[in-house]
């Protein structure tokens, strides 16, 4: 009986560590899909709705969408893209050093894979 005890003890002690494992790691995966501002996403979906439609469809697609994109890059990766990309849509010489940079055209690619991968998972 006392062994059984201790067993069932031992047990106890380690299914309580391996639910607190798996629950820190997910508390630490769900952290890492939810680093986007509320703001950020609300914005992309504003912008995806205006090129795509106004219906609750395209909400659904665009919602599905940054969430996608939120599980590729981090959302100082997207910022930083984001800020590159638009930059580069500038005319004139001010901008020209940048279009010319491998690494900001390194940034901007890495976005729109992010961006492509997404359209394939939710459009």
């Amino acid at each position: 009986m006392i062994r059984s005890l201790k067993a069932a003890a031992a047990l106890a002690i380690a299914l309580g560590v391996a639910t607190g494992v798996v629950t820190s790691g997910s508390a630490a995966a769900e952290d890492a899909l939810n680093d986007f501002p509320t703001v950020a996403r609300a914005d992309y979906v504003l912008g995806c709705m205006a090129a795509n439609g106004q219906s609750r469809k395209v909400l659904e697609q665009c919602s599905c969408s940054i969430d996608h994109i939120a599980t590729i890059l981090t959302y100082e990766h997207y910022v930083e893209a984001e800020t590159m990309l638009r930059t580069l849509q500038v005319g004139g010489e001010r901008v020209a050093a940048m279009r010319g940079s491998a690494r900001h055209n390194a940034i901007v690619d890495e976005l729109r894979r992010a961006q492509a991968e997404a359209d394939l998972v939710c459009f």
